[in-house]
């Protein structure tokens, strides 16, 4: 999730363009979602469903980072101001994110980020990211050079609206009952560890292809998957449920702040989701096609309260539900849980799922 501040963007002639704007750029290349699987990628297609082609990032990566390029440019307006306003202590609030392009892990991310709003208790920033249309001029050594800056951009590939809240007082505190409790009769069969490493492509076509059950690759979290499959037996798609349990790999520095820890939650609970939606909508052994157009991310708590300590036994839990499947979309929500049974935030993500097409299926009308 490294990356480092840009000049202000400049015309042709050296002129800057706009000071308002604050640039920044990604250092290291993304996840790519897929990449550690042992197939080849000429390996998809009918009777071959392996759901990734080419080197297509993982959305949650420029997602998270948005949110992170704007707390850092929200954090060094703060400590520019000098009215009372800006000594209170502020948290992300909201990320409301729009996808329009995949991401090519060859090269960097530019994101530009603008104020929308100031108002004392309700920060609004926007978020616009771009890759360069051509490949890193020198990523060899897993660092893109801060001249690949330079390269011509190409069309905007995600969009982000960032709010910000003060941290405030509850005068009443009121959510369900954690999964913890309502599900403690699954739960309670075997330590978190000991259920099986989250999917590294949560496809059943693809998982029964899978010669083993590893881990994977994917970055800064280990991620057990709960086997629900008798709960689920028999219920409508609204009523089914997955249970993601998740903790740190290693310490996040102190520096980080809370922010490093909201957006590690909005990056963990981006994965797989759709996957898991099109295994429950009937196309696990028919997939076709699977991509992000929306996702937002409510937190609910304190900036602090969404902290994630580190050790053996700091098992958070996502709890993943699916609201509703139609013209080739369909919703994907989840509740991320603390350790301790608090709802701290809420996703909900809107994308493309088909299965596969079937003859004459697309003549005529739609």
């Amino acid at each position: 999730m490294d990356f480092v501040e840009l000049g202000p963007a400049t015309a042709s002639g050296g002129s800057i363009v706009s000071a308002s704007i604050k640039r920044y750029m990604s250092t290291r290349p993304a996840w790519v979602t897929g990449g550690d699987l042992p197939f080849q990628r000429e390996d998809y297609g009918p009777g071959r469903p392996v759901p990734f082609t080419g080197t297509a990032t993982y959305g949650g990566h420029v997602y998270a980072q948005s949110g992170l390029v704007a707390a850092k440019c929200f954090a060094d307006s703060q400590a520019a101001a000098a009215d009372k306003a800006s000594q209170k202590q502020y948290g992300i609030h909201t990320i409301h994110g729009y996808f329009a392009e995949a991401g090519s892990a060859d090269r960097p991310f530019i994101y530009e980020v603008q104020v929308i709003a100031a108002n004392a208790g309700f920060h609004n920033l926007l978020v616009t990211v771009r890759q360069p249309v051509n490949p890193s001029m020198n990523s060899a050594n897993g660092f893109f050079p801060i001249g690949d800056s330079k390269l011509r951009l190409g069309p905007v590939c995600f969009t982000a609206l960032v709010s910000f809240r003060p941290v405030g007082l509850s005068q009443v505190k009121l959510q369900e009952e954690p999964p913890q409790q309502r599900f403690r009769d699954i739960l309670s069969t075997r330590p978190p560890s000991a259920w099986d490493p989250s999917p590294l492509s949560n496809v059943e076509s693809v998982n029964a292809q899978l010669p083993t059950r590893e881990p994977g690759t994917f970055p800064g979290l280990h991620m057990h998957k709960v086997d629900l499959s008798a709960f689920n037996n028999g219920k409508p798609l609204h009523d089914r449920r997955e249970l993601l349990l998740y903790r740190l790999l290693a310490p996040l520095p102190e520096s980080a702040g809370p922010s490093m820890h909201i957006m590690c939650h909005a990056f963990e609970a981006d994965r797989n989701s759709l996957f898991m939606l099109g295994n429950h909508a009937g196309f696990g052994w028919d997939f076709g096609r699977a991509a992000s157009l929306s996702y937002s991310f409510i937190v609910h708590v304190n900036p602090q309260d969404a902290v994630m300590q580190y050790g053996e036994n700091e098992w958070w839990i996502q709890e993943v539900s699916f609201p509703r499947v139609e013209a080739g979309r369909g919703v994907v929500m989840s509740k991320l849980w603390s350790p301790a049974g608090v709802h701290i935030a809420t996703e909900y993500q809107d994308g493309i799922i088909r299965r596969q097409w079937r003859e004459g299926e697309r003549e005529g009308k739609l």
